[in-house]
């Protein structure tokens, strides 16, 4: 019975020590007020190390990073999401020129306010890859406040 307990202990130990959960990508989301009716809602990617995500203007392979916003009758959104301008590389085994950010990069998107606070909610969605690998897509709910 104890080395049955024993076999059953290291498997389930083995299983989690290789089970190890990659999040290369953390996200930080702040709101700030440009004025009394609008503001401008700020959403950060920090990647570690040599990963990067791809920017949401490319047009073909892989998954470009994207913005959905739930809508809302205490805002409007104000045009598109921008961006920062991306690095552009030729990539070898896409055969493509893509568009990505490294290390950090911040996405903005304005709004109106018609209600004088409210929270933003939406979801993104990204891929994070590195020199060798790419993660399946993630997608990510978010609640940022503006007050």
């Amino acid at each position: 019975m104890k080395r049955l307990m024993l076999a059953t202990f290291l498997v389930l130990f083995n299983a989690i020590a290789f089970a190890q959960i990659i999040k290369p990508v953390k996200w930080v989301y702040a709101a700030e007020r440009t004025g009394k009716n609008e503001a401008i809602i700020k959403l950060k990617a920090i990647m570690d190390g040599n990963w990067h995500i791809y920017s949401q203007n490319i047009k073909s392979a892989p998954m470009k990073t994207s913005f959905s916003f739930t809508p809302s009758k205490d805002f409007s959104l104000v045009g598109k999401t921008l961006e920062p301008k991306p690095i552009t590389k030729f990539d070898k085994v896409v055969q493509l020129n893509l568009s990505y950010f490294e290390k950090a990069v911040v996405f903005q998107q304005k709004i109106k306010l018609n209600k004088g606070t409210t929270v933003v909610k939406g979801k993104l969605e990204f891929m994070a890859c590195n020199d060798k690998s790419c993660l399946p897509s993630e997608e990510i709910a978010f609640s940022i406040p503006v007050k």
